[in-house]
């Protein structure tokens, strides 16, 4: 096979490796917010009354949560001082929704905020290295961090946790930890795995153990709805943009 034909083969098998993990769930997470939270209602007994974003950015995720109706309450976590500006406009009449200007992780105290413009949904705890995209992390902003254990303690009185979103650039399982007893409370729960877990040095087999040992099932959201990951197999170490599920049949 000459060079130029084996160039044309190796693109094409290349492009149907990606349109097949894609069907798969795998790298199916950009701008798809509305299946998402779909997706997530589906595994729901009732009507959901508390749920939680947790890397909130201008609030579309808050947003289509708002849609499962009025009388949900939401809390909304982000670091970033133009993000929380603008979420204040955005949601700033709805009662039922609670603005809270913190970063989340396992640790409570200070952290920076890195990413490539202020507000930037890339915005990382960690300065990623993404030289290959001509992206240069630059922008560092100083902000707070708190563990969600402690304000759902606190401020949310133990209640259950209906739905919980998290989207926080590769620090998820940082923010799990920091979770404690309150995993006990959660029915679903929705993460994001992909290229920013390289930087972190985090692996889905950490994501997979964590939520086995507490009792969830592990599902990825795909164009056609959710597939369960029954066992864990190291092929699941896709580093693309992919959303998780957890549920917890127990409660959910």
């Amino acid at each position: 096979m000459s060079g130029a034909l084996a160039k044309v083969v190796y693109g094409a098998l290349n492009l149907v490796e990606r349109r097949c993990a894609y069907a798969q769930g795998k790298g199916y997470g950009s701008a798809t917010v509305a299946q998402e939270v779909k997706v997530l209602k589906r595994f729901l007994r009732e009507p959901p009354r508390l749920a939680v974003d947790i890397g909130g950015n201008v609030g579309e995720y808050s947003a289509e949560l708002r849609k499962l109706g009025r009388d949900l309450d939401i809390v909304v976590f982000e670091p970033s001082q133009t993000n929380i500006a603008k979420l204040g406009q955005r949601f700033g009449s709805d009662p039922r929704i609670t603005i809270v200007p913190c970063a989340l992780s396992d640790a409570a105290g200070a952290a920076t905020l890195f990413a490539d413009a202020p507000g930037s949904g890339l915005g990382s705890l960690t300065q990623r290295r993404l030289e290959e995209r001509g992206i240069a992390f630059d922008t560092a902003e100083a902000v707070t961090t708190l563990r969600f254990e402690d304000y759902w303690r606190g401020q949310l009185a133990r209640r259950p946790l209906d739905l919980v979103k998290i989207d926080v650039e590769g620090h998820e399982l940082a923010v799990l930890k920091g979770f404690g007893e309150a995993i006990d409370a959660v029915k679903v729960l929705q993460f994001e795995f992909g290229g920013c877990n390289v930087d972190t040095r985090t692996f889905f087999r950490d994501f997979w153990h964590f939520f086995k040992e507490r009792g969830f099932e592990l599902h990825r959201i795909t164009p056609f709805g959710a597939h369960e990951i029954a066992r864990y197999k190291s092929r699941e170490e896709y580093f693309s943009t992919t959303n998780c599920v957890a549920v917890h049949r127990g409660r959910a």
